[in-house]
């Protein structure tokens, strides 16, 4: 347990410039007197560790000072060999930049390790690309990223479901979602998330920004989810719908899925179930429900059955005499 957290000590200390003793006890969850012990170790194992005095002063390293020894476990070293996506690495232009620091990372490991470290990625492969879909075009990744590491703003021309429009954003971090990039920047008290395939010109700006210390975007992205996830829904339909139309519904979202489970009724004769789930729009829900064709009937609301009834009219129509029918309404 003690080479463990003393091990930990040394790689944050390689890893950041200067460290205050609470701060190490508070990482490694120690008191503060077992830290200046374990510094003391260290030191007594020829560890240069220096104590810098005064309000901004800590532990240090000897300036230039570092070790080869990396601190993984055989598991933790499979882990880094698998976490290198290289599709999601090439488009941040970082692929050359992967390679080789799995290279060092192998030279590092001990030799017992490092065909097991080989074996992940040659029997484990990711791909964040969904089913018949292609990856998207993200020409503007490398900038975006740039401008994401080195907190400059920048100027977009965006596609919105309002029109092209020109902002100035502060880019704060780039997020990989089945497939597709996006960019959360900071925008007034709030935040936005663009798609980086609506970006259809980017340009590095040479002003700073602040970033804020307490952002955290794996923590603000699953709030940004949860929160779209739940505001997207503004209406309800009850449905019913065969084994089939069941299953195919569960697969549309998480949230339709779960209301499936906690509505449905008994089944009829033929396996066929009512529930009650969320939908976004009448005109949504219709685009989606049409996909099941006879495999489910909606009874509520009105304005959704109505709009089912004159798309399957249309439909019949349109194959009963080759004729393009006329929109409802028009």
């Amino acid at each position: 347990m003690r080479a463990s957290r003393l091990l930990s000590i040394l790689m944050m200390l390689q890893s950041h410039r200067r460290m205050s003793g609470r701060a190490l006890a508070e990482k490694v969850e120690v008191s503060l007197r077992t830290v200046y012990r374990d510094i003391d170790q260290l030191g007594a194992a020829g560890v240069p560790v220096i104590v810098r005095r005064g309000v901004a002063g800590g532990f240090e390293l000897l300036d230039g000072w570092r070790t080869r020894l990396t601190g993984l476990t055989p598991s933790e070293a499979q882990a880094m060999f698998l976490a290198g996506a290289p599709g999601p690495a090439s488009q941040l232009g970082l692929g050359e930049a992967m390679a080789s620091a799995q290279l060092k990372l192998l030279a590092a490991l001990p030799a017992d390790w490092q065909a097991d470290a080989r074996r992940v990625s040659s029997r484990f492969h990711l791909d964040p690309v969904g089913w018949y879909q292609k990856p998207m075009r993200a020409d503007s990744l490398p900038a975006i990223a740039q401008a994401v590491w080195n907190e400059r703003r920048l100027a977009i021309r965006y596609q919105s479901w309002k029109g092209m429009v020109d902002r100035v954003i502060e880019p704060l971090g780039l997020v990989l979602k089945a497939g597709e990039w996006y960019v959360v920047a900071a925008g007034g008290k709030d935040s936005r998330t663009y798609r980086l395939s609506n970006i259809h010109a980017v340009e590095a700006r040479e002003e700073w920004f602040g970033r804020p210390e307490n952002f955290d975007l794996a923590r603000h992205w699953a709030a940004s989810i949860a929160r779209f996830e739940s505001e997207i829904y503004r209406g309800s339909a009850v449905i019913r719908a065969s084994p089939a139309g069941l299953k195919w519904l569960r697969r549309s979202s998480a949230a339709v899925a779960q209301a499936i489970d906690d509505t449905a009724g008994r089944s009829d004769a033929g396996g066929w179930r009512r529930v009650t789930i969320p939908i976004e729009s009448v005109d949504h829900a219709a685009a989606e429900l049409i996909r099941l064709g006879a495999e489910a009937e909606v009874l509520k609301p009105a304005a959704l059955r109505n709009h089912m009834a004159v798309t399957a009219q249309r439909l019949l129509s349109l194959y009963a005499s080759g004729r393009t029918p006329s929109r409802p309404g028009v």
